[in-house]
């Protein structure tokens, strides 16, 4: 990787944290030990989860102590334009169950651009990153990585579709939608969270959608999608990732299922 933007330290840093994150998160997955909550909105949560945002927390405010910082699971801090959004446990009940797929997201918005997104995966020993104008990249190091770059899959009766849950998409009347959608593609497999979006980045799956997703689901996935040639929107079409649900799709195929997805119930 050689490419250098003006936001190469931030992306240093961000591999600087979530290589102390990974030995922390690793540490706690199937631990005999592990201690899971239940939160308000009946997802869970574990010891992990929050001892994995504090170490980011706290390696930011020691480095990047003007910026501000959101996550997942502790009130946000800071103000200003440049913003931290940390999700430090993305497929959290996969990680209650022994499932190797889950990561730490680390992102950095400038204003509401999404400029740096790290997903780092320990389990199962992948790292995918992008920084704005830099490529998106995957490997164990930014001196050892390989760039990415999406499909050019341009018929959806061609295309892989990563779907999430369908109760997720009964739960808010776009079944229907999603049901055709699959009927029409060469393949449908919900790998769901995070895992969905890198594969579409590195071009081994079409267009991936999830009904229901916070900031911090994605924003570290935004620069990943867009710089391996890829397109980050709301199921309704809205670029970045602040419509509440995300549509990704190697942006040859986008216009046609926001069109479909997107149709009343």
């Amino acid at each position: 990787m050689s490419l250098r933007t003006g936001y190469d330290d931030d992306l240093r840093l961000a591999h600087v944290i979530a290589d102390q994150v990974d030995s922390l998160t690793l540490s706690r997955f199937k631990a005999l030990d592990l201690v899971v909550e239940t939160k308000p909105d009946l997802s869970p949560v574990s010891d992990a989860d929050r001892a994995a945002e504090e170490l980011v927390r706290s390696q930011l405010s020691r480095t990047r102590p003007r910026d501000a910082v959101h996550g997942e699971e502790l009130p946000d801090t800071g103000h200003g334009p440049r913003r931290w959004v940390v999700d430090p446990i993305d497929g959290t009940k996969n990680f209650v169950r022994g499932v190797p797929v889950w990561a730490t997201l680390i992102a950095l918005l400038d204003g509401d651009e999404v400029v740096v997104g790290l997903v780092s995966a320990p389990a199962l020993g992948r790292r995918w990153w992008a920084a704005k104008g830099s490529g998106a990249w995957s490997g164990r190091s930014l001196s050892q990585a390989t760039q990415l770059h999406v499909s050019r899959v341009d018929r959806l009766e061609d295309a892989s579709f990563s779907y999430s849950s369908l109760t997720g998409w009964e739960d808010v009347d776009r079944l229907p939608q999603v049901l055709d959608l699959m009927r029409t593609v060469w393949r449908t497999r919900a790998y769901g969270d995070f895992w969905s979006y890198v594969l579409v980045a590195e071009g081994a799956v079409d267009v991936a959608a999830e009904p229901e997703l916070a900031l911090h689901d994605m924003a570290a996935l935004v620069p990943i999608v867009s710089e391996a040639g890829g397109r980050f929107t709301s199921v309704s079409g809205v670029p970045g990732p602040f419509g509440g649900n995300a549509l990704v799709t190697n942006g040859l195929l986008h216009d046609e299922v926001v069109a479909r997805l997107d149709l009343p119930g």
